[in-house]
């Protein structure tokens, strides 16, 4: 089977910079076809990221993860975009319970090594059960965010779901983001406007002051060790993991050899 590198998505990424996120997701959807979805955890700009996709009419399904300890107001905002946006939403779950796992193993969220072991099981097995039904898969990364993510890029491999990712927001700023969400009255989660800059799990999540880093209600019990939990590649390894497999097919359709789409 063919191999792509991150390095020959490099010209791509270049010429990409300068699309919105709309030309990007129409790509995108062409590219893919019924191999695309979305992976949203129902954040802010995630929520963007799924009013885009309504809009669009791509079709695709958004994949969300509940982990089992999701805030109420999380599970609230999936239900009420997948209703209102006519999107299908389909969740993955782990397979033990947090009572189950925490009879099994303890409470690993006390350690760092422990929130990898438990943001692994909670999170990215889940996504992995995906693996192999899906050659792309949109996120709602931002480089706004900092961080590793101050240069993610817009296109990236993720070899353990053997897939492209693409972050149609990769360049959209906050001012930029803020702007269509009132325009277009998008949903989004309340616990934003409660003082939390992101959301995960309500065991490691807290909201943060208006001069600490957004990421700063991440783990904060384990101080400033654990900012990110693995499920996407390039908070781990900033989009530069080895490949992942495509057909010949495919690859000609990502870089334009047989289509007559561009953007």
């Amino acid at each position: 089977m063919p191999k792509l590198t991150q390095a020959d998505l490099a010209p791509l990424n270049q010429t990409f910079d300068e699309r919105t996120p709309q030309e990007l997701l129409r790509w995108a959807k062409q590219v893919f076809g019924d191999r695309l979805a979305a992976l949203s955890a129902m954040q802010m700009a995630g929520s963007v990221v799924c009013h885009m996709m309504s809009q669009l009419q791509l079709n695709s399904p958004v994949l969300f993860v509940d982990t089992g300890v999701n805030f109420a107001e999380t599970l609230e905002t999936r239900d009420r975009i997948a209703a209102d946006y006519g999107l299908n939403v389909i969740t993955l779950q782990p397979d033990l319970t947090m009572t189950e796992q925490t009879e099994k193993y303890g409470v690993l969220y006390l350690t760092v090594e422990g929130q990898q072991q438990c943001c692994d099981m909670r999170k990215t097995a889940p996504l992995l059960k995906a693996r192999g039904q899906f050659d792309g898969l949109i996120g709602s990364l931002r480089r706004a965010e900092g961080g590793k993510r101050d240069r993610c890029p817009i296109l990236s491999v993720d070899p353990p779901m053997n897939c492209v990712r693409i972050n149609p927001l990769a360049n959209f700023d906050n001012e930029q983001m803020q702007a269509y969400i009132a325009e277009h009255n998008v949903i989004v989660n309340p616990l934003h406007y409660q003082g939390f800059a992101t959301i995960s799990c309500n065991r490691c999540t807290t909201p943060v002051l208006p001069n600490e880093p957004k990421r700063a209600g991440r783990w904060r019990h384990l101080g400033p060790w654990s900012v990110y939990c693995g499920i996407n590649p390039t908070d781990v390894d900033g989009g530069t993991g080895p490949s992942v497999e495509l057909s010949q097919d495919l690859i000609d359709r990502i870089f334009g050899r047989v289509t007559d789409f561009a953007i």
